[in-house]
């Protein structure tokens, strides 16, 4: 292991020096909590001097106590959920973005793609909760200009002697914002559900990506190309495929490629197909958006004709030539269900929308509800990409919400910002 070499000139601010979701960081905050539970207890009837000074000394410790408190609280959230994978992201001093130049329409920016040459990447293990077999790159977007991290987890048969001569289908998976790329494999469980039934041939064997999609500090990119601020979208279209395709037995595109995603993260995944079946052949969404002001903290939003050109809905109903994709679209009344039936009655053959109706009563817009969606959904993507034979399944029959939504808002792009909810 290469020796840690520390620069004396450089600041080493606490924040820097333990993670925010690693175990040393926890256990202090627990240590603190119970020396702010004892302190009270201890000090409160012995203190002596003044009257004002006793007063200030006990509003301190109580203001000490709560603080841990909450701070323990948000802890414990933050890695169940993994919102914020480090300091940089939650104090909002993160940039991954080193240039962000105007693309043009298809993303390239007038770059001939088959023409830049492999690169070979280094890969180090993931670390984490659910991280086990992960391995993570930092990589330079040369066409996006973002340069960030990358997860990738390599199917069960990929080390197979006999799959030595095999490539493998991927799927880029999406988390919602704010929302660690980690948190696929952390909260959502993905590797552990699925590597089972990989091995026994119920699901097929994926390769699984999971890029970093918080870029900018403080707002959700929208997996769009700004111009100016983020190309977030050639990031994960152009830039990750690219790479996975330069180091890994991967299937060329658009066949052998797909994207999932939860919240924001959904929204992003059919948006990414819809707008590039030249580079994607499958969506999954689980509570998912179409308009991308779905996402209060959507930069994507702000700008009329980049929130029209990043609205599936849109982008499907204006197409020339109905893309060849298909789409799985779960969702709750009023969360991600009518956004799916919005698509499903514009789309066109050989569009397929497959919408899976979730009733309130599964629970709210958590982890908890969008987990056991996991095997369903890539049950139903090894059919629809040709991986297996046979009908997909739905895990929920297809049901009319009784919600009482209008579809045309939700579905079409026209709620305003003060509907707008906050996504996870």
């Amino acid at each position: 292991m290469p020796a840690l070499v520390l620069n004396p000139e450089a600041p080493l601010p606490l924040y820097g020096d333990m993670s925010l979701t690693g175990t040393p960081f926890l256990y202090t905050l627990i240590v603190l909590f119970a020396i702010a539970l004892i302190l009270p207890l201890v000090l409160w009837t012995r203190m002596r001097g003044p009257k004002a000074l006793r007063a200030a000394a006990r509003v301190l410790m109580l203001l000490f106590a709560q603080g841990t408190a909450v701070a323990l609280v948000f802890v414990f959230i933050n890695n169940a959920n993994n919102l914020y994978d480090n300091w940089a992201d939650l104090l909002g001093t993160g940039n991954h973005v080193q240039q962000a130049a105007n693309l043009g329409a298809d993303g390239t920016g007038g770059i001939a793609l088959k023409r830049l040459p492999k690169v070979k990447q280094d890969f180090t293990p993931a670390t984490g909760p659910g991280m086990r077999g992960v391995r993570q790159t930092e990589l330079k977007g040369r066409v996006s200009g973002v340069n960030a991290e990358v997860y990738v987890w390599l199917p069960p048969q990929y080390d197979d002697p006999s799959y030595r001569n095999h490539n493998f289908p991927v799927v880029e998976l999406l988390p919602g914002y704010p929302g660690s790329a980690k948190a696929w494999f952390g909260s959502m469980k993905v590797t552990q559900q699925l590597a089972p039934l990989m091995r026994s041939g119920q699901v097929a064997p994926f390769i699984l990506v999971a890029p970093r999609t918080n870029l900018l500090a403080g707002v959700d990119t929208g997996c769009a190309n700004t111009p100016g601020q983020v190309n977030a979208d050639t990031w994960l279209s152009i830039d990750v495929p690219k790479m996975v395709m330069d180091n890994f037995r991967a299937q060329p595109a658009p066949k052998g490629w797909a994207v999932a995603g939860y919240s924001a993260g959904a929204h992003c995944a059919v948006k990414l197909a819809v707008a590039h079946p030249n580079r994607y052949m499958a969506a999954i969404s689980m509570s998912g958006y179409n308009d991308p002001i779905g996402e209060r903290n959507s930069l994507a939003a702000q700008n009329p004709t980049v929130r029209a050109e990043n609205n599936p809905f849109l982008l499907l109903k204006k197409s020339p030539t109905p893309p060849r994709i298909a789409l799985y679209v779960s969702g709750q009344p009023h969360d991600g269900y009518e956004a799916g039936v919005g698509l499903e009655q514009i789309a066109k053959a050989p569009t397929t929308v497959h919408v899976v109706f979730i009733p309130k009563s599964a629970g709210g817009h958590t982890m908890a509800l969008w987990r056991p969606q996991v095997v369903p959904s890539f049950r139903w993507l090894s059919v629809e990409m040709g991986q297996h034979r046979g009908r997909a399944r739905s895990a929920t029959p297809p049901a009319q919400s009784t919600g009482g939504s209008t579809h045309a808002a939700l579905a079409s792009g026209t709620s305003s910002q003060a509907g707008a909810t906050r996504r996870r």
